[in-house]
């Protein structure tokens, strides 16, 4: 595996959701053309009888829970295979969090579900402090399972809109670079949204809104700071249509109501403050936890690079140099059989009833 041809990640704990992500990893992989691999993770004694939502490990039980990781992996490659993509697998034992920190040198792109509390995604994203959004050296998206009412969240095979939070810091501008390129890739339209701070009377605004004289002032004056940053991404990608949009007040609704109507949304992780708040927040508050799509989360190893300027950070997954999997404690490539067409069935009508096989 070369540098250029990282393969895509994606966690799975015997969740639905972790299930849904795989889904979602797969039918990103075959898009661009890139391999999978699936990892599992569990550790013992603490998280034993509690790792794996199909089971009940006993407490202690390493071989017990290696089975059940190899069954859980066994469904997931199914799974993939349906999408006619053949999946590697990888056992993770021990603490996930700096584990995955480690393996994403090796990755274009990590991908974990969000089943709201417990499970792998909870200790990935769990607290700013560890985050994997904060430490990653790839990009990490998150793919929702159901929405705040508990509705399944319907699975696209086509991205044909994307909506990027951008502001004038690096990070803004590394998320819109970042966001760019996927839609691109995709074919899809473009939103950039730039939050502002509210002022008296002022709504949703976009291209062409109204407002009072003051309010029409600075909705201009941030439009047309929308316009520079967008300049240099329409001359590199001239077919790629972009709409703007500015909105007042706070960027976690203006975020979360727009992931109702794109199918995923890029954010940039820039430690304290900006975006972290948004993403890493409080549960009750967080994009991650009110979003409909997936959202892509640009990490802030990129981000600290475009700020300080310097060379030792690096400005994207190609130019992270992997890492062995010998020397990744806790990491074990693993063999396992692919689960039957219909265990694969089974689960897509559970995940999302809305699927056509």
């Amino acid at each position: 595996m070369t540098v250029n041809e990282k393969a895509i990640l994606v966690g799975v704990d015997g969740s639905d959701a972790s299930y849904k992500a795989t889904w979602w990893a797969a039918n990103y992989a075959k898009h661009a053309g890139l391999t999978l691999q699936i990892v599992c993770a569990y550790s013992l004694p603490s998280y034993a009888a509690v790792s794996f939502d199909a089971t009940y490990t006993a407490m202690g039980d390493d071989n017990v829970a290696h089975t059940d990781a190899q069954e859980i992996l066994s469904k997931a490659k199914a799974i993939a295979d349906e999408q006619g993509v053949e999946a590697a697998t990888l056992i993770v034992t021990g603490d996930p969090s700096s584990v995955f920190v480690e393996l994403s040198r090796n990755y274009n792109l990590i991908v974990i579900g969000n089943r709201g509390k417990g499970g792998l995604a909870e200790r990935l994203l769990g607290t700013t402090s560890s985050s994997l959004p904060a430490y990653a050296y790839c990009p990490i998206v998150v793919v929702p399972y159901t929405d705040d009412d508990g509705n399944l969240m319907h699975l696209n095979n086509t991205i044909t809109s994307v909506v990027v939070g951008s502001d004038e810091s690096k990070w803004g501008l590394k998320a819109l670079d970042i966001a760019a390129e996927f839609a691109h890739q995709w074919g899809a339209k473009l939103t950039v949204m730039s939050a502002v701070p509210s002022f008296g009377g002022m709504g949703m605004f976009a291209s062409g809104g109204s407002g009072g004289a003051e309010a029409n002032s600075i909705m201009e004056s941030y439009l047309e700071d929308l316009d520079v940053r967008i300049a240099p991404i329409q001359e590199r990608f001239p077919d790629l249509v972009i709409a703007k949009s500015v909105v007042p007040g706070s960027a976690v609704t203006a975020l979360t109501e727009a992931s109702h109507n794109s199918d995923v949304v890029v954010v940039g992780s820039r430690g304290r403050g900006g975006f972290t708040g948004l993403i890493l927040g409080s549960t009750s508050q967080g994009l991650l936890q009110h979003s409909v799509s997936p959202v892509y989360v640009v990490p802030r190893k990129y981000v600290e690079a475009a700020e300080s300027r310097l060379d030792t950070v690096p400005a994207s997954p190609a130019d992270v140099k992997p890492k062995a999997l010998d020397d990744i404690s806790g990491v074990q490539e693993v063999s396992v059989p692919t689960a039957d067409a219909e265990a694969a069935h089974a689960i897509e009508a559970t995940i999302d009833p809305e699927h056509k096989a």
